[in-house]
């Protein structure tokens, strides 16, 4: 079963950088297009950012030029570079599959960015 393992999350104040990293049980990340995704208290879970197979990649509007996702094949693992945190990108973290979120969600890293 593929195991989803985020980390890299913590408290930060505004302006501030955030490398979190997803490690993956086998090689999904390197034939599936992967996402981070995102769920503050109250809200629905949303998608900030994925990377297809080739490389390509898309963001949500609200982390466009501040938020970069990657990854490194050989390691399994999916980063996601964030700079320029605002409090409104406090929230818990957890990559998954995309368009389709099918693998079971890890435990997720929780952000939190003071104004």
């Amino acid at each position: 079963q593929v195991q989803l393992v985020e980390s890299g999350g913590g408290l930060v104040q505004a302006g501030g950088s955030l490398r979190l990293s997803c490690a993956t049980s086998g090689s999904i990340i390197s034939i599936r297009t992967m996402g981070w995704y995102r769920q503050a208290p109250g809200k629905q879970r949303e998608l900030v950012a994925a990377i297809t197979t080739g490389g390509s990649t898309n963001y949500a509007d609200s982390v466009k030029g501040r938020f970069t996702i990657s990854r490194d094949n050989a390691k399994n693992t999916l980063y996601l570079q964030m700079n320029s945190l605002k409090p409104e990108d406090t929230a818990v973290y957890n990559c998954n599959a995309e368009p389709r979120p099918y693998f079971p969600w890890g435990q997720g890293t929780q952000v939190t960015v003071s104004s």
